[in-house]
């Protein structure tokens, strides 16, 4: 409808300047001597105009040829943008796909086209290290190096990966130390940091790690928990012969109550001869969480009170009469006291509710000392069946 609008003001214009002409009888005269030109008004008015577009297309098509070299690097420059946008996009797919020597070429062919020159580096550094072809990485890394300031940190990190990748630990703690240094703490360094620490043996990091990361919900409850756990149990464990350090350590246990952090403890304060300790965590860990490890780990280090071991084995049996390891171990106990009837109606009564090979050599360690040879030999006998658990 607007455009047949047009077309009637068009029409209605012309009429009206067709109109115009006849009723405009003026002239006009050009003199230029000795020549003199006499022109009908009308035409003169329609020479000038006619005169006026032609000058001004003129002037049009010279300014056009002479920016022409500026259009055409214009040109140039998108369609060199398209194709670099394209190989950058053809690189991240690749890489996503795990193709990376496909990723590793479209990366290198957007860094020449100039699209993003440090991340197109950074793209075949990362391929390139899948590879394994560690000179063209590391020349990669360089090459995003010595561009874009602002993709300092993006390398980094890819510099970091590719570092733990190598297994050169301590080379990606320095990398991740300056990048954590450098901005916020993100979800991808902290990973890192806590593998490389991990590795390293740095037990307090990764146990501090493993708690921010569950905090922030990256980390399932329970993988943090194991992984918190498990950092102290290595670090106890470093300080395995040496009392004093295994001492302070165990001060700044913070799961002590845990029946695998009590067991390690007791195990390590057992092979120092620390009987009075390992007991005490033990004891500690049991009223919180009963476990048959423990119970027997209990059994295994005699302090210098063993009457008292036995009293309070005897308390927890009176809550659980049945329980194999418990009467087990006060068997042991008995054993070690020279309470030999004691000894052998808990031994009996542990072999009873669950046969154990550890049950059979009390028994017949008991009956050596009583002097009882032929019971004594049939316990030895029967602990050598390889189906009894230990």
């Amino acid at each position: 409808m607007r455009g047949l609008m047009w077309v009637l003001a068009v029409f209605a214009l012309a009429v009206g300047l067709s109109l115009a002409a006849r009723l405009n009888d003026g002239y006009a005269i050009l003199a230029l001597p000795p020549y003199r030109v006499e022109l009908s008004l009308n035409f003169a008015i329609l020479l000038g105009l006619a005169g006026f577009a032609f000058g001004y297309m003129l002037l049009r098509l010279v300014a056009h040829t002479l920016r022409l070299p500026l259009h055409v690097r214009a040109f140039r420059a998108r369609r060199r943008s398209e194709k670099g946008q394209a190989a950058m996009l053809a690189a991240l797919q690749a890489l996503l796909e795990g193709r990376y020597a496909r990723a590793e070429k479209a990366a290198g062919e957007a860094y020449e086209l100039g699209q993003a020159p440090a991340l197109s580096a950074l793209i075949a550094a990362r391929a390139a290290g899948e590879l394994r072809e560690l000179e063209r990485r590391d020349q990669w890394l360089a090459r995003a190096e010595s561009h874009d300031p602002d993709a300092r940190q993006a390398r980094l990190a890819v510099q970091a990966s590719l570092l733990l990748d190598d297994r050169r630990y301590d080379d990606a703690l320095v990398v991740l130390r300056e990048l954590s240094a450098s901005g916020p703490k993100r979800i991808a360094t902290q990973r890192m940091l806590m593998k490389a620490h991990q590795r390293l043996g740095h037990w307090d990091e990764v146990r501090r790690l493993a708690t921010a990361l569950g905090k922030r919900g990256v980390l399932a409850e329970v993988a943090a928990t194991q992984l918190r756990i498990t950092a102290q149990i290595e670090a106890l464990r470093q300080q395995a012969g040496d009392a004093a350090g295994l001492a302070e350590c165990w001060q700044h246990t913070e799961d002590k109550l845990d029946a695998r952090v009590a067991r390690a403890a007791a195990q390590l304060f057992i092979a120092l001869g620390d009987c009075r300790r390992a007991h005490e965590i033990v004891e500690a860990a049991l009223e919180v969480e009963w476990g048959g490890e423990l119970i027997l780990l209990y059994g295994e280090c005699l302090g210098a009170d063993v009457l008292t071991q036995i009293e309070r084995a005897e308390k927890w049996l009176k809550s659980r009469p049945r329980d194999r390891a418990l009467l087990l171990t006060l068997g042991r106990l008995c054993l070690q006291q020279g309470l030999w009837g004691k000894a052998q109606s808990y031994l009996e009564a542990s072999l009873s509710d669950e046969p154990s090979r550890s049950a059979h050599l009390a028994l017949a360690q008991l009956f050596d000392r009583i002097g009882k040879t032929e019971d004594a030999n049939r316990h030895y006998r029967a602990s050598t069946d390889a189906k009894l658990r230990q």
